[in-house]
């Protein structure tokens, strides 16, 4: 397996050198920062991603500060509480995106962001503190509990907050690949927890985020 020290040069090279390679870096927030979040953050975020999958990210992203006020900041103590009715009418304001199947998410999963707070202290909590040896068993436990979170939701949704994790885009699993990391791409659990097993010591090596290596990674790809 090739030093990260390898992987981040090749890297660098192709954007023009350090300063090219920094400036393309996920923000990555602190566990203690995440922790002390409010849920409507995370809520808000989670729905974000919901809306942004299928569809270029610039256009939910442009128009979630018109979701952020037209849905009370998310706020899952209130937005559990939503009706049909409320959003059919939420289906008829041009200024949102009105898609019904991701709308109806919104109730179910403030309901189960709320109930998990309530009993954990805190849904920023929960997610500060899931072991970083166990990110696969992270995305599974949210698309578990929360609707539209499988596949690569959950990573992306967590990248959104800021917690720190890699995503297993095409491209990166192409750089595990070619850095003699993994034979091919990961689907039994064993080969999962190699892969993160590889991050974390790439981790120790470089001392940067996970969030960091992967994009390193998918920046050495064609």
């Amino acid at each position: 397996m090739l030093a990260f020290q390898v992987i981040e040069d090749r890297a660098a090279a192709r954007v023009g050198g350090p300063k090219g390679l920094e400036s393309r870096m996920p923000n990555v927030r602190k566990k203690e920062e995440i922790a002390a979040m409010p849920d409507r953050e995370f809520l808000s975020s989670m729905t974000r991603r919901i809306f942004q999958a299928g569809m270029k990210h610039s256009v939910s992203n442009d128009r979630w500060p018109r979701f952020e006020d037209y849905f009370w900041s998310f706020e899952p103590e209130k937005l559990m509480l939503l009706s049909e009715e409320q959003l059919e009418q939420a289906m008829q304001n041009p200024e949102l995106i009105r898609h019904w199947g991701k709308l109806r998410t919104i109730p179910f999963n403030a309901g189960e962001m709320y109930r998990i707070s309530r009993a954990e202290g805190g849904f920023g909590k929960v997610i500060a503190d899931w072991d970083d040896g166990d990110l696969f068993g992270l995305w599974a436990w949210l698309g578990k509990r929360f609707q539209r979170m499988g596949g690569q939701s959950g990573a992306r949704f967590l990248r959104l907050t800021g917690r720190d994790t890699f995503l297993l885009t095409d491209d990166v699993i192409a750089a595990l690949v070619t850095s003699d990391a993994i034979d091919e791409k990961p689907t039994r659990k064993a080969d999962k927890q190699r892969v993160n097993d590889v991050f974390l010591e790439w981790q120790a090596q470089s001392g940067r985020p996970l969030a960091h290596i992967s994009r390193i990674l998918s920046m050495t790809v064609d």
